[in-house]
């Protein structure tokens, strides 16, 4: 036994000896037992031909056919242009081919916005070519273009701080810190940069404005996406520079000298023109039970074909409604598929179903517009009645990896309208973590889709819809969200 040992025994002996009377005399306490622990949850059974489905799904390539098939036949479908009318035809037809029923167009008039040359540089004091592109909705240079100075604002809020006419004459630059996220959530966060800042530096004076991508890329691919002018202001030239690009400009500005810029945007826009929603439907048993509305959008941006967004949302909604289109027996509830139109600038198909369809029984809306990462977790906003559903739900998804979230389900641009109006809604979310590396770039091609993850979404649908569309429970109406 060493010598630091003896002292540390000696206190182990002293703390184990027992308490004297005065040591104990203090006044009693009332120790209060541990509650019980709660029962453990019940198993949830889920049929045995509600997983041969899902489980059948994660072999089918029908969904990554869809995808290779109309970016190679059709291509970018920009809104209400002659490409976007290709895709419908292109859809028609694909839709028939696979046995649904009820295939039809519904179609709508829409403002169009045409883009056309691109061009920009740093003038003073470093020349230098930029990667650009114009936004959705941005107003014309002059064919020549215009040069002037830049007012570098590193976030909105910088620029929100600026007295109105501050600007007058410049030529605006708003950057972002935009990181990845697995929900998308920093999308909504920085991308009203994109969505707000060009009429907010319109409002400011500005004769242009430059923002930086709203991406987590570090290519010199710019990312486009539409902006809005609200009624009164003038657009104002506005376009995007690479992730790279912009670090450039923050870079060149650092070193405290003047910096003036030239840039050449000429989009225009080109009147009224036609979009549409394809519909297509599994026939269901029960009327009064309502519709399953499930699907994606078809048009896309012109920069690249439009493979992730969102032709890859359109193929999974499809091949999962297949799934229960050749299941042997017809669902409950009617599944309707819709391939929206005219997303991409301002939600135009989604008000138009609406329109058409808003007074129709449904029982819940869900749509895929995320790409093609893993299903990672599904929320829902259903009645208090229907909880077994979730159940069921949780205990169908749960073999793929997915976990409920704690969020209302009903997220997104298309079937906002039909969750306004208080039908209910199931997200089946996506892992986000490298969409945004390809969102609205050239980049957004079919070699940037993973046909493992894609058949993993589509087995994840197929068992949200063999739970839902055959549900005994009823499944609406629910509060309304977004009002």
């Amino acid at each position: 036994m060493g010598p630091m040992t003896r002292p540390l025994l000696a206190a182990l002996l002293y703390a184990a000896a027992p308490l004297s009377a005065e040591a104990v005399s203090s006044p009693a306490q009332t120790v209060t037992p541990p509650a019980a622990p709660s029962p453990p949850p019940r198993p949830v059974a889920v049929p045995r031909e509600i997983a041969a489905l899902r489980d059948a799904a994660l072999k089918d390539d029908l969904a990554y056919n869809i995808v290779e098939g109309l970016t190679t036949e059709v291509g970018q479908r920009l809104a209400a242009t002659e490409a976007e009318a290709r895709g419908r035809t292109w859809a028609v037809a694909k839709l028939k081919a696979l046995g649904f029923r009820n295939v039809r167009v519904e179609a709508f008039q829409m403002p169009v916005w045409l883009r056309g040359a691109e061009r920009g540089e740093i003038v003073t004091p470093y020349p230098q070519k930029l990667a650009l592109t114009a936004l959705g909705n941005s107003g014309a240079t002059p064919a020549e273009g215009i040069t002037a100075e830049v007012a570098v604002f590193r976030e909105y809020n910088d620029l929100l701080a600026v007295e109105d006419g501050a600007l007058r004459g410049k030529i605006a630059y708003i950057g972002n810190a935009m990181e990845p996220t697995q929900d998308g959530s920093s999308y909504g966060a920085f991308g009203v940069a994109r969505r707000a800042g060009p009429a907010l530096a319109a409002a400011k004076g500005a004769v242009a404005v430059v923002i930086r991508s709203i991406g987590t890329d570090a290519h010199r691919n710019p990312h486009t996406g539409v902006t809005n002018f609200p009624a009164g202001t003038a657009p104002i030239p506005a376009a995007a520079l690479s992730v790279p690009d912009a670090e450039l400009l923050e870079r060149v500005a650092a070193r405290g000298k003047p910096v003036t810029m030239r840039l050449v945007l000429t989009p225009r826009f080109a009147g009224e023109g036609t979009s549409g929603n394809v519909i297509a439907e599994v026939p269901g048993t029960d009327p009064a039970a309502g519709v399953v509305l499930v699907g994606g959008h078809l048009d896309s941006w012109d920069l690249g074909t439009g493979a992730i967004d969102d032709a890859s949302g359109l193929a999974i909604t499809t091949a999962a409604a297949k799934r229960l289109l050749d299941a042997g027996r017809r669902p409950r509830r009617t599944i309707r598929v819709v391939w929206f139109g005219a997303e991409e600038v301002g939600g135009f198909g989604g008000e138009a179903y609406a329109r058409a369809h808003g007074a129709e029984p449904h029982a819940i809306a869900a749509e895929s517009d995320f790409g093609t990462g893993r299903v990672w977790r599904f929320e829902v906003n259903l009645p208090p009645a229907a909880s077994a559903v979730t159940d069921r739900l949780g205990a169908a998804l749960a073999p793929l990896g997915i976990v409920r979230g704690t969020g209302l389900g009903g997220d997104g641009t298309d079937i906002g309208p039909m969750i306004r109006r208080g039908v209910g809604g199931i997200d089946l979310n996506q892992s986000g973590l490298g969409y945004f590396d390809t969102h609205h770039t050239p980049d957004d091609v079919l070699d940037r889709v993973n046909p493992a993850d894609l058949r993993q979404n589509v087995a994840a649908w197929t068992a949200m819809l063999a739970v839902v569309a055959n549900a005994p429970e009823a499944l609406g109406p629910v509060a309304p969200r977004g009002r």
